[in-house]
């Protein structure tokens, strides 16, 4: 009996890679995804361009992939945001509606007045990001829709921020492993000079 104990506790906590990937493989309708983001826009607004306060994300333009694998990890409790678990649950909405959402908005355009830093430390932020950053989320903050690395380019500077303390502070949980060590060492000049210069970057059409 022992020894299968034992061997449950070292299996690493689920990661929800299956359920993912199920969700993954349903087709989805921007047209129904626009009326099932209505009443997110109370937080994240309209035209999804969230706000510049850091609490709401812009979440135009991002990978559909990104949004349904960081949905699925906040309503498993894998990512902690628990004013959003709730909104999330599968009750409330459903993967097809998850899916239908992504969708729609994955394909809405990114304007560049999001919120920005200071820009007196781009230069030593820009060091940063090419030194740390580019291998997930590309020269142009374009992220990788495959390997679910979000777009970080135009993001809110605060959103930014506030992400990468929670990530540094092992707060988030639902982590990149490689990136937390990366992040580790940063200092808060580090952190606002990459988020700053994330901000800056032009997101492709």
């Amino acid at each position: 009996g022992m020894t299968g104990l034992a061997l449950a506790q070292e299996l690493p906590p689920a990661d929800g890679a299956a359920e993912r990937q199920a969700v993954l493989a349903l087709m989805g309708d921007p047209v129904r995804g626009k009326v099932v983001f209505t009443p997110c826009e109370d937080c994240h607004r309209k035209d999804a361009s969230g706000r510049a306060n850091g609490v709401f994300p812009r979440l135009a333009g991002q990978h559909a992939s990104v949004i349904i694998k960081q949905v699925l990890d906040i309503r498993a409790g894998r990512r902690h945001n628990p004013s959003m678990q709730p909104l999330v649950a599968a009750a409330v909405l459903s993967d097809a509606d998850l899916v239908h959402v992504a969708t729609y908005l994955q394909g809405l355009p990114v304007g560049s007045s999001n919120g920005k830093g200071s820009g007196s430390d781009l230069a030593w932020g820009k060091q940063l990001y090419e030194r740390d950053c580019v291998g997930c989320h590309g020269a142009r903050g374009e992220g990788e829709a495959a390997r679910f690395y979000p777009a970080v380019a135009a993001q809110h500077y605060r959103t930014l921020l506030r992400e990468m303390v929670t990530i540094r502070d092992g707060e988030r949980r639902n982590s990149n492993a490689e990136m937390v060590k990366l992040i580790q060492p940063y200092s808060q000049r580090d952190l606002e000079a990459v988020a700053d210069h994330m901000s800056r970057l032009v997101a492709k059409p």
